[in-house]
């Protein structure tokens, strides 16, 4: 009876996880379809701000000079590969935290988690899928600003032999040179940023469903529009507190600098101002909004389908 429960408990949890997993890679296909051009002009203001005006000046000239693929979808096989394999180990990550929180709380059941519960399971889940991360974003905002790189070091022959690389020949180029230690450069900056922005990510995200719920049921009884709701009020959550590590990583990872994570803080602050640390948050608000929301769309029905797949 023992070795039983033991194999229907371990099932369950294999299966969980596996859910998990699933519904967090399409989440994340999703959310690079719907999001990646804004993205792209993202990584150029917070990298070459001084090369545009403004978000709609660098969204047009991409257009106009880079076309759609090649400008605006610049680096979305990396960000594709990118947000699922975050976005998998994350939602598999925060459902096991979650059930770690629960068990360290004395909370019966997962979905009895306060706010705060799931907020710090999410915390917790972005340590790991920060490792997974890292080096995909890294092939990503180098593909992305490619152009300007090139444009702001024409002496520089690294600068314009990146501008010619696709992702797998910039990945193999960054491994000869620095070995695969160098496919993490910028990972303090993206634990610093992805722990705490997940805290409010998924406490912002729980919050709001647990407000839209129906009147006498709970947030899981939410329907489409809250949980859309939901994704977009964690999703600007999120950005509106990590910007600033947010910037400070892709200035590291697109032009290879030297020095701890607050160092470069310190010399952004020093040379532009406070402010600098926020260039290109309005294309990233604006990009999360529909984003956020269709990731979280995807991975809650995704969820509940294969739950029901699952237990039919």
């Amino acid at each position: 009876m023992t070795n039983l429960v033991t194999y229907s408990d371990a099932r369950k949890k294999f299966i969980d996880g596996a859910i998990d997993f699933t519904a967090g890679s399409l989440g994340g296909v999703a959310h690079v379809y719907i999001g990646q051009p804004l993205d792209t002009v993202k990584v150029k203001l917070q990298t070459f701000p001084s090369l545009y005006s403004g978000p709609w000046n660098c969204f047009k000239r991409t257009l106009q000079v880079e076309g759609v693929r090649h400008g605006l979808y610049a680096g979305t096989v990396p960000a594709l590969i990118a947000n699922v394999a975050e976005n998998s180990v994350l939602f598999a990550a925060y459902g096991g935290c979650q059930k770690l929180v629960a068990f360290a709380t004395r909370t019966p059941k997962v979905e009895n988690l306060s706010v705060m519960g799931n907020a710090f399971a999410g915390f917790l889940a972005a340590f790991f899928s920060s490792f997974t991360l890292c080096p995909t974003e890294l092939i990503k905002v180098q593909l992305q600003a490619a152009r300007e790189l090139a444009l702001t070091s024409p002496e520089s022959a690294q600068a314009n032999a990146t501008s010619r690389l696709n992702a797998y020949s910039l990945t193999r180029k960054i491994i000869q040179q620095y070995g695969l230690r160098g496919m993490f450069r910028g990972l303090g900056s993206t634990i610093a940023r992805e722990m705490p922005g997940y805290f409010v990510f998924f406490g912002g995200y729980e919050a709001t469903r647990t407000v839209l719920a129906p009147p006498g049921g709970t947030k899981e009884d939410c329907g489409p529009l809250a949980t859309m709701a939901a994704g977009a009020v964690g999703g600007v959550s999120l950005w509106l507190v990590i910007f600033p590590a947010d910037l400070v990583k892709s200035r590291i990872q697109v032009n290879s600098l030297e020095g701890t994570f607050v160092s470069n803080v310190m010399v952004v602050v020093r040379n532009e101002g406070v402010l600098a640390l926020y260039n290109g948050l309005t294309p990233t608000l604006v990009r999360t909004v529909p984003a956020t929301a269709v990731l979280f769309l995807t991975y809650e029905n995704t969820k509940r389908f294969l739950l029901y797949a699952f237990n039919s």
